[in-house]
């Protein structure tokens, strides 16, 4: 009877581990399937800013939230637009167009003529003010002309069903380019205008020359004619920037730039300017605190020691928040009404590596990482595209 009893012990315990065996596939199975389909939102630990949380208080069980992976395996993302209740439109430097559905699913459209030379390639990217009527996107893109690298801005019809591009139109073309320093980002402004960015070509005295498009802030209508109240009766709104990657107006729709400062064994003096009409700031005749008549003095800068390499720029919550390429951080400051900044503070430092584009959408910031670009230590499933909600910045 005890021989009995333990054949049929064996036996349920048998038949409880086979059908443990089974759901554990299904599970398994159905977790396999729902990672495979690229969801498009995955929780990333964070200890927020420095170390810490933001409000510099511990972050041990309490109920900050953290960022987010909205998508992975980008390819050198650049830029980032949102289109509402359609998704994120992403460019890569190599040369596509992405299109980040809702759902989490990619969908590529490769750009004629970009030559992804240095630091070149698909950069810049904006929606018309009107894209819901009209379906015009913009790009920034490095490509050659003879044998000149040149960077241009085209205007595009964006068909978001078919997701295909017609009708390209040159906004601007013949802009100075080289293996460094293309600059590359655009933006509508509050008054319809589109603004570019442009960096020196690695020749520094074009930042100086109001006839060279290079080293320049330009402004012109949507469809490239240059409007009336530019001050030189030409595309160039502001000059003597080295190598601008980032626009965004404040809350007064006062103009904001992030510069790049010197490079090389001296780095440093990297720069946020108020950007205004006509002005000159002053590269590479000064650079930091210094001087001179008719220049203009960053609003901050990195100092001598401190590299930021500041890219994208965005406004949020009163405040201005701009990513670090090298210095591998997310940077923002409070602006006053006055236009004064106070609150310096860097988040994220060394958490995401290397940091572009910086978009706000919805009432939250848009990140993306820039470690597959040559200068950074790739991680898995760089590069990303990370949204960070207020709540994680400022509690």
């Amino acid at each position: 009877m005890p021989t009995k009893t333990f054949q049929s012990l064996l036996i349920v315990i048998l038949i409880f581990a086979v059908a443990g065996l089974g759901l554990y596939y299904l599970v398994g199975k159905d977790r396999l399937k729902r990672e495979n389909n690229n969801p498009p939102v995955v929780e990333v630990p964070s200890n927020g800013e420095n170390g810490g949380s933001d409000d510099g208080q511990d972050n041990n069980g309490d109920d900050t939230p953290e960022p987010f992976i909205v998508a992975t395996d980008l390819n050198i993302p650049w830029e980032v637009a949102y289109i509402e209740e359609e998704g994120f439109l992403i460019t890569e430097r190599p040369g596509n167009l992405v299109r980040l559905n809702m759902d989490g699913n990619k969908r590529f459209i490769p750009i004629e003529e970009v030559n992804p030379f240095g630091e070149g390639g698909l950069m810049g990217l904006a929606l018309h003010p009107n894209f819901s009527d009209n379906n015009y996107i913009y790009l920034y893109l490095t490509t050659e002309s003879g044998i000149r690298v040149v960077n241009k801005v085209e205007r595009y019809r964006y068909d978001l069903n078919s997701n295909e591009l017609s009708d390209k139109t040159l906004i601007i073309g013949d802009i100075p380019g080289s293996r460094n320093h293309d600059g590359g980002r655009i933006a509508f402004g509050p008054d319809g205008f589109l603004y570019i960015t442009t960096g020196d070509a690695g020749n520094s005295s074009l930042s100086q020359d109001r006839n060279s498009l290079a080293g320049k802030i330009l402004r012109l209508r949507d469809d490239g004619s240059v409007p009336e109240d530019n001050p030189f009766g030409s595309p160039v709104w502001a000059y003597g920037l080295r190598n601008s990657q980032g626009l965004a107006w404040d809350g007064q729709e006062r103009l904001w730039a992030t510069d790049h400062g010197r490079s090389g064994i001296s780095s440093g003096f990297d720069e946020l300017n108020l950007i205004e009409r006509g002005k000159n700031y002053g590269w590479p005749e000064i650079q930091g605190d210094e001087e001179r008549e008719g220049m203009e003095r960053p609003v901050i800068h990195s100092g001598a020691t401190t590299t930021w390499a500041p890219a994208g720029l965005g406004y949020l919550g009163g405040r201005l928040f701009f990513a670090g390429l090298r210095g591998s951080a997310l940077y923002s400051v409070a602006v006053g009404e006055d236009g004064g900044i106070s609150d310096f503070k860097t988040h994220y430092e060394d958490e995401f590596g290397r940091l572009r584009a910086v978009l706000v959408a919805d009432g939250d910031l848009y990140i993306s990482t820039s470690n597959r670009d040559g200068r950074g230590s790739e991680n898995d499933g760089d590069d990303k595209m990370i949204r960070i909600t207020l709540e994680a910045i400022f509690e």
